[in-house]
C-alpha cells in the first residue's frame, strides 16, 4: 500500500497565508513609491496610516504635474508647513525625519517660514537647521527669536554632551605628555616608555625589570599653550562654524590652555569673551557675504605670545576675497615663526569639500597641511598638535586627504 505523500509546507493554510501577506506588503511599497498614478500598475489599496504616510511624502516629493493623482507643496502658510512637520515626526524616524525637513527647506524654499514660531516649535532640531537658521539670524522677527534660541540650544546641549569629553580627555592627555619627568610620582609613571627605558635591567631569575630609572608625565605650569581657532563664516561654511563654535568652547573651558575663537568674513570678530555660552555665538553669527583671510590672518598673527608654544587652527575653504598674495605671505611667516599651524577645509561630517587647490598647495610648501576632518577626530588632532607630531603625516595615517605641494 503506498503511503500518503507528506504535505507540502509551502502549501499549507497558514504558508499560503503569509505569503499573501508579503505579497501584498511588497505591493503596498510599491504602491508607496510609485505615487499611486493610474500606470503605477500595482492597483493596490492603502490603509489609513499607510495613506497619510503617501500623503505627506506627496507633498514634498511630488513635482506637482497635473497628470498625476498627487500634487506636492506645503502651502504658503506656516501652519500647514508646521502641521506637515507634526505628520512626519509622527509617520517616520527621528533620522527620516531630518533627511525630509533639509529637502523641503532645499525643495519648497522653507526658509521663509522659519521666521514663525509655530514653524520652529514644529521641526526636529539638526544641524542643517541650526545652520539654516544661523543664515537667517539677521531678519528672524523679534516674535520667533526665543523659539530660534531654543532650537539651536537643543542641538548645542546634545553636540556638546558628545563632544565634551573626548576633546577634555585627548587634550588633556595631550598635555601631561607634552613634558617629561624623570621623578615622577606614582600615578604619573609612563609606564609603556619605563619597561622600555629599563630593559637592560631585565632579571631572568626572577622574570621581571628592575626599574632604576623613571619616566612620567609632567605638567607644564609655567606656560599655558596657545590655541587660536579662527573661523571663515561664508555661507559654505555653516556646519564647520557650528562644530567649530563647540569645539572652542570646550577648549575655553580647559585652564591649561589660553583660547582664542575667531569668526570672519570681510570683517573680523573675536568671540573669545562669549564662549562660555556657544549658543551665543551662533546666535550672532551671519552665514553669507565675502571672505577676507587675510584680514583674518593679521588679527590672529597679534594674539600669538609664543609662537612655538602656539596651534593655529584655521577654518575655511580658502577661496580669498581679499589679497590674495599677501595672504599666503602672512600664513607663511605665521608658520615660518614656528606656529604650527593647519587648515580645515572643512569641520564636519559631510564628504570632500569644494576648495581653491592652488592655496591649499601654497600652504603646504610652507608646512602648513589642508584637509576636511570629521568632528570625532578633531579631538585626537588636537592631541596630536599638542604633541609636536607631524600633522600632514598624522592625516594621511587617518586616511584624510591632504593637498600636496605644484608639482608633486
Amino acid at each position: 500500500m503506498s503511503q500518503p505523500a507528506s504535505p507540502n509546507p509551502s502549501s499549507s493554510p497558514a504558508a499560503n497565508a503569509h505569503a499573501s501577506v508579503d505579497a501584498a506588503t511588497r505591493l503596498q511599497r510599491w504602491r508607496l513609491l510609485l505615487g499611486g498614478d493610474d500606470a503605477d500598475g500595482t492597483g493596490a489599496g492603502l490603509e489609513p496610516r499607510l495613506l497619510a504616510m503617501d500623503k505627506a511624502m506627496a507633498m514634498l516629493y511630488d513635482d506637482g504635474d497635473k497628470k498625476t493623482s498627487r500634487r506636492g507643496g506645503l502651502g504658503a502658510s506656516a501652519p500647514n508647513a508646521a502641521r506637515w512637520l507634526g505628520d512626519i515626526r509622527e509617520y517616520f524616524p527621528a533620522s527620516v525625519v531630518r533627511i525630509m525637513q533639509k529637502d523641503a527647506i532645499e525643495r519648497l524654499g522653507m526658509e521663509r517660514l522659519l521666521l514663525e514660531p509655530e514653524m520652529l516649535e514644529a521641526v526636529e532640531p539638526d544641524i542643517h537647521l541650526v545652520t539654516t537658521i544661523m543664515s537667517l539670524s539677521g531678519v528672524i522677527p523679534q516674535k520667533a527669536k526665543a523659539t530660534a534660541r531654543e532650537v539651536v540650544r537643543r542641538v548645542v546641549d546634545d553636540l556638546k554632551r558628545r563632544l565634551d569629553a573626548p576633546m577634555r580627555n585627548a587634550v588633556n592627555g595631550a598635555l601631561k605628555r607634552s613634558t617629561r619627568t624623570r621623578r615622577p610620582r606614582h600615578n604619573e609613571i609612563d609606564w609603556n616608555r619605563t619597561i622600555r627605558a629599563n630593559l637592560r635591567h631585565y632579571q631572568a631569575e626572577y622574570t621581571t625589570i628592575v626599574p632604576e630609572s623613571r619616566i612620567g608625565f609632567g605638567r607644564k605650569r609655567s606656560q599655558l599653550r596657545t590655541i587660536i581657532v579662527c573661523i571663515d563664516q561664508s555661507g559654505s561654511m555653516g556646519q564647520s562654524v557650528v562644530y567649530s563654535g563647540i569645539f572652542g568652547a570646550v577648549l575655553a573651558s580647559i585652564p591649561a590652555i589660553r583660547s582664542h575663537v575667531v569668526t570672519f568674513d570681510t570683517s573680523v570678530v573675536d568671540l573669545t569673551e562669549k564662549m562660555s555660552d556657544p549658543v551665543d555665538v551662533l546666535m550672532g553669527v551671519q552665514l553669507g557675504g565675502g571672505t577676507d583671510i587675510n584680514r583674518a590672518l593679521t588679527y590672529c598673527q597679534g594674539l600669538i605670545p609664543r609662537p612655538r608654544d602656539t596651534i593655529f587652527v584655521l577654518v575655511t575653504d580658502l577661496y580669498e576675497g581679499g589679497n590674495n598674495a599677501e595672504m599666503l605671505r602672512r600664513a607663511a611667516a605665521i608658520a615660518g615663526s614656528g606656529v604650527r599651524m593647519v587648515t580645515l577645509l572643512a569641520l564636519g561630517d559631510s564628504g570632500a569639500p569644494s576648495y581653491d587647490e592652488k592655496n591649499a598647495a601654497a600652504l603646504a610648501s610652507f608646512g602648513v597641511p589642508s584637509f576636511a576632518c570629521t568632528p570625532h577626530m578633531f579631538p585626537e588632532l588636537m592631541a596630536a598638535a599638542i604633541n609636536g607630531t607631524d600633522i600632514g603625516q598624522w592625516a594621511s595615517h587617518q586616511g584624510m586627504m591632504t593637498a600636496r605641494p605644484r608639482g608633486e
